[in-house]
């Protein structure tokens, strides 16, 4: 209770601040600087995973289907080596395609357009960066964990409150097949009173197939009934393990590490011992962002497999495809 008290205590500054700023923006007493090209952001409300990097591929595609010179820029938030997680996947399942990282985003997006000759960037994580101004603000919102258990951080997990969508030009909410019908519909109606008059759009995250560090692929159906160890190291593991559940696997053992985990020489060596412990026939699985991390194709002699996941636009496609052309058509 004491520990609650004092989070909540801590959550009161930290919403003050929250909402100065904001109101500072609104009214034009700081200003957003505007880049020389069109910026896509790809944002949420709430700490953790809510699926960004899949979005922030899929507007990346989209433009890059159509012609355009795209780069993806980010802070980079607990990167490793000069790249983080999110940038590894990126650049794998986008090959040639800039992924700029830094502090400065307003220096990365000049860089962009005057360097690389970029035409659109998708500004990831971009929904409370207010000093680089965007074109189109989508924000995701998590099916499965929607308001962030309906406190500011870090009482709760909201970065601001919900009011606050009414800033966003389009909400996509994510992981929409892993919540009831009756569920999505809620969160619609709370979404639409939140910010009235803003598109909504239902997406899931599709597993596509499973790969190895050999950049090597398997079918899905090697899961069917199959038992499986994963670990995971994600803003939303029970995400990760309604996935492998949904594909048919049997879960036996289960591993958690925080959210952008390097996994050092000491968890290597506990993954090994955990991995020896497995039935015979175990699969060893985890996420492509692990994956990008670990770059190894066994552990203790299993082979290790990651599962690829896309968004796929369930309804709403139609004012997504609208609101990404107006970016670009101006």
């Amino acid at each position: 209770m004491w520990q609650r008290c004092g989070l909540w205590a801590l959550s009161v500054p930290y919403g003050w601040a929250t909402r100065l700023r904001n109101r500072l923006y609104d009214r034009g007493w700081k200003r957003s600087w505007r880049a020389a090209l069109p910026v896509v952001s790809v944002g949420n409300l709430t700490v953790g995973g809510t699926g960004k990097t899949p979005c922030v591929e899929y507007v990346a595609r989209y433009y890059r289907q159509r012609g355009r010179r795209v780069a993806i820029l980010s802070r980079g938030y607990g990167s490793h080596s000069g790249r983080n997680d999110e940038a590894l996947v990126l650049e794998e399942n986008l090959p040639g395609v800039p992924h700029l990282q830094g502090a400065d985003r307003v220096a990365l997006a000049a860089s962009a357009f005057e360097e690389l000759q970029s035409e659109v960037l998708v500004l990831d994580d971009g929904f409370q960066h207010r000093r680089l101004a965007r074109d189109l603000d989508i924000v995701l919102i998590d099916a499965i964990e929607p308001w962030g258990h309906e406190w500011l951080f870090p009482r709760g997990l909201l970065r601001e409150p919900p009011w606050e969508l009414r800033r966003a030009g389009l909400v996509m909410l994510t992981r929409c097949d892993q919540v009831t019908a009756d569920e999505r519909l809620r969160l619609r109606k709370a979404t639409c009173r939140f910010a009235p008059g803003v598109p909504v759009v239902e997406t899931t995250h599709r597993p596509v197939e499973l790969i190895n560090a050999d950049r090597q692929s398997a079918p899905l159906e090697l899961l069917a009934a199959r038992p499986v160890a994963a670990f995971c190291g994600i803003g939303n593991p029970e995400a990760f393990r309604r996935t492998l559940q949904s594909l048919g696997a049997s879960i036996r053992a289960f591993r958690i590490y925080p959210d952008h985990h390097v996994y050092a020489r000491k968890d290597m060596e506990d993954l090994r011992k955990w991995s020896r412990q497995l039935d015979g026939d175990a699969l060893v699985l985890t996420t492509q962002k692990d994956l990008v991390k670990l770059r190894r194709t066994r552990i203790a002699g299993r082979e290790l497999w990651a599962l690829r996941i896309q968004l796929q636009v369930e309804a709403g496609e139609e004012a997504l495809d609208r609101e990404l052309r107006k970016v670009v058509s101006g």
